[in-house]
């Protein structure tokens, strides 16, 4: 649920106050996708530590929140710096480029879906079960594999529906540099898919 701005200046003026019920809506409305956030950047190990982390931050810094984005776009600002920083600690920067294959641009649509179907998911044979249980293997390795960023990007656009504009934000990238994340995170996953289809 979208809050309209004075209801958000209403909700962050409790929680500036300590309201309790106010701070259990906040997580209640926040940390899940938090969560999915941390997770993108640096993997499920540190995911929690962060987010725990972010919310601390986030408390402390709530008094001098000058409303220029949402709520919600500054807790996952918050939580996308403090993944980016422990994932440079972990020493597995990675360049953007790693993981980047050009592919035809035929195979999408217009918002880089693609076309063809992967596999007939609805056969429920028995050997069609399996591939798919196999391809979901495949699909979610590749995705653990991929640079930071462009797991961040595919996560937030593609499986939260989060908008362009409110990713950049969070990310602190230009729109050009998301569409690039964008484009490499997917033509990735579909090279591993064809590979495994054998095509």
């Amino acid at each position: 649920m979208k809050l309209s701005p004075a209801d958000e200046q209403s909700l962050i003026k409790q929680l500036i106050n300590g309201d309790a019920k106010a701070f259990d809506y906040v997580v209640s409305q926040y940390h899940g996708l938090m969560l999915t956030v941390a997770r993108a950047i640096v993997g499920e190990a540190f995911a929690d530590e962060i987010v725990q982390d972010a919310w601390l931050s986030a408390i402390k810094a709530l008094p001098n929140f000058e409303g220029r984005s949402s709520l919600k776009t500054w807790l996952l600002q918050i939580t996308s710096n403090g993944a980016k920083t422990r994932f440079k600690r972990e020493q597995r920067q990675v360049s953007l480029d790693d993981g980047w294959e050009s592919v035809s641009h035929d195979k999408f649509d217009e918002r880089g879906h693609r076309l063809d179907d992967v596999l007939p998911w609805d056969e429920d044979t028995p050997d069609a079960l399996l591939e798919n249980e196999q391809l979901r293997i495949i699909i979610e390795t590749s995705f653990r594999q991929l640079p930071a960023n462009q797991r961040a990007m595919l996560t937030m656009y593609d499986m939260e529906g989060l908008d362009m504009s409110e990713i950049c934000n969070i990310l602190d990238i230009s729109s050009s540099n998301a569409r690039v994340l964008l484009h490499r995170a997917r033509t990735t996953l579909h090279h591993k898919i064809e590979e495994y289809r054998g095509l």
